[in-house]
């Protein structure tokens, strides 16, 4: 027999695997049931509910910009005019750069790996397409992180189109400060800027008024060897001159000549406007006597600009000067020219230069406005040359105008002044006859003029004529005692003529107002409240009238009628006003009601949009009382007259509740002690606040023992035993 081969080794038996519980099933590994022997099962990978296309790469022709554009989805929704702005910009680009601002909004324009993942999609960023995002993207720091982006990329180069963009993103952005690092920038990555990158940064200073960063910006021009040609030249000395640094432009001015620039006559017209302002004459003429031999004489134009700067800054003196000076260099002034320089002498007291001027303007035959005459008539009517004025009129009728409303007025205020009360009513029946539109400036000096001369029935007479024509005599009257009532020497008149009024029934809510507050102004509370008992008859006052009357009540010292006033203005529904809040708690803190003031300022705040002062300071004292004891109350009244606050009736009021709620006699004392020394408080106040606090302190001790007598069931008792005592 053939040998046989030895047989295999015995293989080792299977051991059973034990797995108890549950295996967590995946695609490669079975689940494994829990038992004695385990059950193989193999997980098959579940097929995808939606089909997965197959990949596609990105083809910027078939990408439809309008599909990624909801405002353009929903034209129902309402859009800001930003947005539409916006929107109608981006209709305007090219689709490669709706392409990238659309890549912004999907990511909420916030810059992050999905922007760059959609910008990788586009084969390559142009330095125009850049700038082209920069115009219209109006969040800085991605149009800043868009800028960095593209210059990384493979051979890019930013173009000074790119750069500009750049520049008036920033600024677009307020970001002014940044835009201003760009020459820097530029000089970095090779681009060294030129004369129209500082240009752009000049103009958007100049437009914004931003004088020294105009400044800023040039010196850095000078460091980087770019020399500005004469038009920016100008441009940064005229900034300079309209911010106030009339110095620095000076000195840019002498960097002009040595740079071997000649002057414009624009470079020469913004110095010399810039001195008229600041009031340099001889600096002034020194740059007029160089426009004339270097360049040419001023024109008209050029003097009218010098005298209007003068004019403006009130400088009468060297206007004529300015003006011989045109005469001598043979230059004829136009209407314009002769307009500025009467106005100005009218306006500034020198009314018969002006008329010269005038005069003379008329005797060349020039067009005459009536604006002119207008200035002239104010003029002569505020200097009491009423005669001149009225000459001034009948010239203006004799050229063919006709006065307007404003040369009528200036004329009865100047009869009216000079006593011609009877001249000035037939303007105003000329006035009428006329048709113009009357208003009260018209008759707010008849009315002023009789009631000086006590003349009540012209006065009426007036008010009829004005019922007649369609005026509002209530609210006109309204006006007119505010005008009088304005000054205190004429309350009294203002209350006489009211007396004659109202009992022709001329009398309303707001003139009883006016005046009761014109009679507390001087002092006449007993007449101001008896006004406010007629009106109590006639059941009229209103939340105005109970505000000044409180005010009135207080300065009489009835504090128990100011109080139920404040009570018929909450009744209304009413604020009173916020003088009556601090009048009345004065009042209640002289009074010795301590917690009654405490209420009424917190009612106070909490009903008027901005209280005064010292009721905020009154809570804060308040809380310091309860928090940090009397140090913490000084450095509140610290603070307090730091800011102008001063202590009082008050604030000493609120220092006595807080100390008597949560801290002690002697810390009370501190405080009033502390305000003694810096004399803000005199002896005499200081011992008797004492007294109050002490006062302030039994009774709300008794109170406090009485509410715990209450809570016990022993008030009962106490009668009982009190009673007993009287007895015996």
């Amino acid at each position: 027999m053939p040998p046989q081969p030895p047989l295999p080794p015995p293989s080792k038996p299977l051991k059973p695997y034990f797995f108890y519980g549950h295996r967590k099933p995946s695609q490669n590994r079975p689940v494994v049931r829990g038992g004695l022997f385990t059950n193989r099962q193999t997980i098959r990978p579940q097929p995808p509910k939606h089909p997965i296309a197959p990949f596609k790469p990105f083809d910027l022709h078939k990408w439809d910009p309008q599909e990624n554009l909801p405002h353009l989805q929903q034209p129902s929704k309402p859009q800001s005019p930003r947005s539409r702005h916006s929107l109608a910009l981006s209709q305007r680009l090219s689709p490669i750069s709706r392409f990238i601002l659309d890549a912004f909004r999907k990511n909420r324009n916030q810059w992050g790996p999905e922007v760059v993942t959609e910008l990788c999609k586009l084969r390559r960023v142009t330095p125009d397409l850049v700038a082209e995002v920069l115009k219209v993207e109006n969040n800085p720091q991605l149009a800043t992180k868009f800028f960095h982006w593209a210059g990384k990329q493979k051979g890019f180069k930013h173009t000074f189109a790119s750069y500009n963009a750049f520049a008036y993103n920033l600024n677009r952005s307020k970001l002014f400060r940044a835009a201003d690092q760009l020459p820097e920038l530029m000089e970095a990555q090779g681009k060294p800027p030129t004369e129209k990158q500082f240009e752009i940064l000049i103009r958007m200073h100049s437009d914004a008024n931003r004088g020294l960063r105009v400044y800023y910006v040039y010196q850095k021009m000078v460091k980087f060897g770019v020399k500005p040609r004469v038009f920016l030249y100008n441009r940064i000395m005229d900034s300079l001159i309209k911010t106030g640094h009339l110095d620095l432009a000076l000195s840019v001015y002498e960097d002009f000549r040595r740079d071997g620039l000649v002057e414009e006559s624009v470079t020469y017209m913004i110095l010399i406007k810039g001195l008229c302002k600041a009031g340099r004459i001889e600096e002034m003429m020194e740059f007029l006597g160089r426009m004339r031999e270097n360049l040419c004489k001023p024109d008209v134009f050029a003097y009218t600009a010098m005298v209007r700067a003068l004019a403006g800054e009130g400088n009468l003196d060297a206007c004529l000067r300015v003006w011989e000076e045109m005469k001598r260099d043979g230059v004829k002034p136009d209407v314009m020219a002769y307009v500025t320089l009467v106005t100005a002498l009218c306006e500034g007291g020198r009314v018969d230069k002006g008329y010269e001027v005038f005069k003379e303007m008329k005797g060349r035959g020039i067009l005459i406005d009536r604006g002119i005459y207008g200035i002239l008539v104010e003029a002569f009517v505020a200097d009491g040359k009423i005669g001149l004025a009225c000459d001034l009129l009948k010239d203006l009728v004799d050229s063919g105008y006709r006065a307007d409303l404003r040369i009528y007025n200036s004329l009865i205020e100047g009869f009216c002044n000079v006593k011609r009360v009877d001249k000035a009513h037939k303007l105003f029946q000329a006035i009428v006859q006329e048709g113009l539109e009357r208003d009260f400036k018209t008759v707010n000096p008849l009315l002023m003029s009789y009631a000086e001369m006590k003349k009540m029935d012209d006065f009426c007479k007036l008010l009829k004529q004005m019922e007649k024509f369609g005026f509002s005599v209530l609210d006109d009257l309204s006006k007119f005692f505010s005008y009088v009532a304005g000054r205190p020497e004429r309350t009294m008149m203002a209350l006489e003529v009211f007396e004659d009024l109202k009992v022709k029934g001329y009398s309303s809510v707001p003139i009883y107002n006016i005046l009761m507050e014109a009679l507390l102004k001087i002092g006449e509370m007993k007449r101001a409240l008896s006004l406010f008992g007629e009106m109590e008859d006639l059941n009229k006052p209103d939340s105005t009238t109970y505000s000044i009357a409180i005010i009135c009540f207080v300065e009489d010292g009835n504090i128990q009628e100011a109080c139920v006033s404040h009570n018929k203005i909450v009744e209304m529904l009413c604020v009173p006003s916020v003088a009556a809040y601090c009048s009345l708690a004065k009042g209640l803190c002289d009074n010795g009601e301590i917690d009654a003031a405490m209420m009424l300022v917190r009612d106070c705040l909490a009903s008027v949009e901005s209280g005064p002062m010292e009721f905020k300071y009154t809570l804060t004292i308040l809380h310091a009382c309860k928090t940090g004891g009397a140090e913490k109350v000084i450095d509140v009244l610290n603070e307090m007259m730091q800011e102008g606050c001063t202590p009082n009736e008050v604030i000493y009021s609120a220092i006595i509740s807080g100390m008597c709620k949560h801290g002690t006699i002697e810390e009370a004392r501190k405080v009033f002690t502390d305000l003694r020394q810096r004399k803000v408080l005199t002896e005499a106040k200081t011992i008797v606040y004492d007294e109050i606090f002490i006062e302030h302190m039994k009774k709300k001790t008794a109170d406090l023992l009485l509410a715990g007598l209450k809570f016990f069931g022993l008030e009962s008792k106490l009668k009982a035993m009190g009673s007993t005592l009287l007895a015996s």
